[in-house]
């Protein structure tokens, strides 16, 4: 309890003082309390859950028609693979293509596709699904 002053009256500096060292004090043990809370950085585990309240724009489920925002790249990251993506370290992880050639002037590339990879619906993926020069995206042709 602090000690009465008169009304008008700052309060003795040594009382200031000591209220200052408490609330440094405090805010020291609150952040190395929550300092240690944290998981130290290491490989992920489990399963993310990503929650976003968005309103969905009719051209966000085409990646040739999205405009170059990140917002709509969280609905085209959720709902379509790619035959390479960028992930932290590497920005080409393969992910649809296990490998590829690029050609010496650069302007093509061919990939071998992973085995086995299936649409929702069962077929099978396969490399006419992903050469799509009409459009140029790369993004498969069938969908839901």
């Amino acid at each position: 309890m602090l000690p009465a002053v008169e009304p008008g009256r700052p309060r003795p500096l040594g009382v200031l003082l000591i209220l200052i060292t408490g609330l440094i004090t405090g805010l020291v043990i609150g952040a190395l309390l929550l300092w240690s809370a944290v998981p130290p950085a290491g490989a992920a585990e489990g399963q993310i859950t990503l929650a976003v309240h968005i309103s969905l724009a009719p051209t966000w489920f085409d990646p040739a028609e999205t405009a170059g925002v990140i917002t709509p790249f969280m609905m085209l990251y959720a709902l379509h693979d790619a035959l390479v993506k960028p992930m932290p370290g590497n920005a080409w992880t393969p992910s649809l293509a296990e490998s590829w050639t690029q050609s010496k002037d650069g302007l093509t590339y061919e990939f071998v596709l992973r085995k086995g990879v299936r649409f929702h619906n069962g077929d099978l993926l396969t490399a006419e699904d992903v050469s799509s020069p009409s459009s140029g995206t790369g993004a498969p042709r069938r969908g839901p």
